[in-house]
């Protein structure tokens, strides 16, 4: 398998910086206008012959930083789109230079689409202007970290879970729940690891969601006060056990590996890259579920160049770049086509509508109940970072 980036890609997904979304209440209508960055394009021109893209690192490879790395020569040789890149190393960082108006494109996490849409950073897509967009699993389209009102906000790129990772010697049966690190964290104490994010509340919250019936959590990222507290309660609780909070995956890897951590929240990627080294781990997706993450590829509400924007945003869903960029990542594609350019899908249970319907994919907290209530208010991603900080002391 291809290795990831020498980066902590996802390494402190989420910072300080909070940008307000109270105004995603009024965002998107049938139509894609509002407050959310305008209208979605009817029609295509020529392309301006060069876009600027704001990435993750190893979204956007030329070859640069290997040459054998490259899906970004073949989208300028087909469309004469120039292509310009910046990488970030967190949601908020990208949110801030979005916000400069350099940039025709970003790659945008869930717990930073709907802050950015809020923001009118970016502008609804017209999917009918891209063909690629047509092959992408239903699963990934006209969801909440994607799309507002059934507008589509971008076009879905890779998405993976958050698993349990377990050394082996540890535990010789393989856990199936959660509880090894919540509940039964204490028989494991200096050696339980969790994710560094406030977005790892909704960690506890799937586990709550399942544990703790009677406090009526529908969505993990839509709690109320009570149901945040209960999280924060038990992420406290937690916190005597855990050795290290993680967001470098190069860290996690060594201290799975040196056996300072023997269980935890992980990625499949991280458990590839184990497995080739010969370590005592393996991952499992618990019987309550997990959360997860799917990126989007975004549009400028003011994009300098929208026609090689689009040109994009249909190349980089295509199978063969997407299958490219998501293996070197280490996800799962968007696409069963993209498949045929893979030949790990498998690991990667890529297209496994069952299996993803137990993922909740990392979306932002606002303060409008994303699970439909209406007669409470639920806290939003301020309240969540206030929260963590709180938990970590």
């Amino acid at each position: 398998m291809k290795r990831i980036p020498h980066t902590a890609r996802r390494g402190a997904v989420v910072g300080l910086a909070i940008a307000s979304v109270a105004l995603l209440t009024a965002c998107g209508t049938s139509s894609g206008s509002g407050d959310s960055g305008g209208d979605a394009a009817t029609e295509l021109g020529e392309n301006e012959g060069q876009v600027s893209i704001l990435a993750w690192p190893g979204y956007v490879e030329d070859g640069t930083n290997d040459p054998t790395v490259d899906w970004v020569t073949p989208f300028v040789e087909e469309t004469g789109c120039e292509v310009t890149t910046k990488t970030f190393g967190t949601s908020d960082e990208a949110l801030n230079l979005m916000k400069t108006g350099d940039y025709d494109v970003v790659s945008a996490s869930g717990d930073a689409t709907l802050r950015l849409i809020a923001g009118g950073d970016v502008a609804p897509v017209n999917t009918e202007l891209i063909p690629n967009y047509a092959g992408i699993y239903d699963f990934l389209k006209d969801q909440p970290w994607n799309s507002v009102d059934g507008v589509a906000y971008g076009v879905p790129h890779g998405y993976g879970a958050n698993l349990l990772m377990y050394n082996t010697e540890q535990f010789p049966t393989a856990p199936t729940s959660w509880d090894v690190v919540f509940d039964k964290a204490s028989e494991n104490a200096g050696k339980v690891t969790a994710y560094d994010s406030p977005i790892y509340i909704a960690d506890a919250a799937v586990y709550l969601m399942a544990h703790q019936p009677d406090l009526g959590i529908e969505n993990p990222y839509s709690l109320d006060e009570d149901q945040l507290a209960a999280a924060v309660d038990l992420l406290k609780t937690q916190r005597e056990s855990v050795g290290e909070y993680w967001s470098d995956y190069l860290k996690e890897i060594q201290a799975f590996t040196t056996g300072d951590s023997v269980v935890g929240t992980s990625w499949q990627v991280i458990q590839n890259v184990l497995a080739g080294e010969g370590a005592p781990t393996d991952v499992v997706l618990p019987e309550e579920g997990a959360t997860g993450w799917s990126d989007t590829w975004m549009i400028a509400s003011e994009a300098k160049n929208p026609n090689c924007a689009y040109a994009w945003l249909d190349y980089i869903a295509s199978p063969e770049a997407n299958a490219t960029a998501t293996a070197y990542f280490g996800e799962a594609p968007s696409s069963d086509a993209a498949c045929d350019f893979r030949d790990d899908c498998e690991a990667y249970h890529a297209g496994d509508a069952d299996y993803a319907s137990q993922i909740w994919y990392w979306t932002t907290p606002i303060e409008k109940c994303l699970d439909g209530r209406t007669d409470v208010t639920c806290t939003d991603y301020a309240a969540w970072t206030a929260a963590w900080q709180e938990i970590k002391g």
